[in-house]
């Protein structure tokens, strides 16, 4: 799996961006949010996540916390 970074997370809207490592920027959604089960992000995190989609118009579909 890809990891990156939580560039952005609204509580609110429960959506967000990931700037991975090769720092190209992709949205998630509220469904993909809530299908993680994670209860919330922070700017900065260290997340792990799934592709789909073709490179022209890839979405995340997955995130994950990467941990020590």
């Amino acid at each position: 799996m890809p990891q990156g970074t939580v560039r952005s997370y609204d509580p609110a809207t429960r959506t967000g961006t990931v700037l991975d490592d090769r720092l190209r920027e992709y949205r998630y959604d509220r469904e993909t949010f809530d299908a993680s089960g994670l209860f919330e992000l922070r700017v900065g995190q260290r997340i792990r996540f799934e592709l789909q989609g073709d490179e022209d118009d890839p979405h995340l579909t997955r995130l994950g916390i990467v941990s020590l």
